[in-house]
């Protein structure tokens, strides 16, 4: 690991956010100086912080280690098709199990909250259930999954998602 080429990635990834030094330094509870030694090469960020950091600068520890380099193995392989039959389920959980039973409303319900969204309109709007196709996938990708690239561009009726996805596939060195 090179310790240059690590501060050289912080420093991208942050300045493509939009974020300054001191701002990326209070979401971490650190100093602004802490993050300045680490884009200079001087330091590397306490090992405690890095999952922080790659989520605030929206990629992963390994991509921020490797200065972007290269990627690491990945952890397993998902399909277009996998992520939307799972949205599916969701539909189809409270058509079996009733909308107002609760299990179906806690699922419904820490989605919404979690994602600040409502994703039962997506059972009955192709674009919306798209949206949500594309955040399960890209989910995935930010935890090391794989995706055929072929695949992604054969399913997305959308460009905008389809394009969404093939970007972070991108930034995640899948060609």
């Amino acid at each position: 690991m090179n310790i240059q080429t690590v501060g050289n990635q912080i420093a991208l990834l942050r300045k493509q956010k939009g974020l300054t030094q001191n701002e990326l330094g209070e979401r971490l509870n650190v100093s602004f100086q802490a993050v300045s030694k680490w884009e200079r090469g001087e330091t590397l960020p306490d090992t405690a912080l890095l999952v922080d950091l790659a989520e605030i600068l929206d990629t992963t520890v390994d991509f921020l280690l490797t200065g972007g380099s290269k990627a690491l193995s990945y952890k397993g392989k998902i399909t277009v098709s996998d992520m939307m039959e799972g949205i599916r389920c969701l539909k189809t959980m409270g058509e079996l199990l009733g909308k107002e039973n609760i299990i179906y409303r806690y699922a419904i319900e820490g989605i919404n909250e979690k994602m600040n969204t409502d994703i039962e309109p997506s059972f009955t709007d192709d674009y919306l259930f798209e949206c949500f196709v594309t955040e399960a996938i890209i989910q995935n990708l930010k935890a090391g999954a794989y995706i055929d690239l072929t695949d992604v561009k054969k399913h997305f009726k959308h460009e905008h998602f389809r394009d969404i996805v093939l970007d972070y596939a991108r930034k995640y060195d899948i060609k």
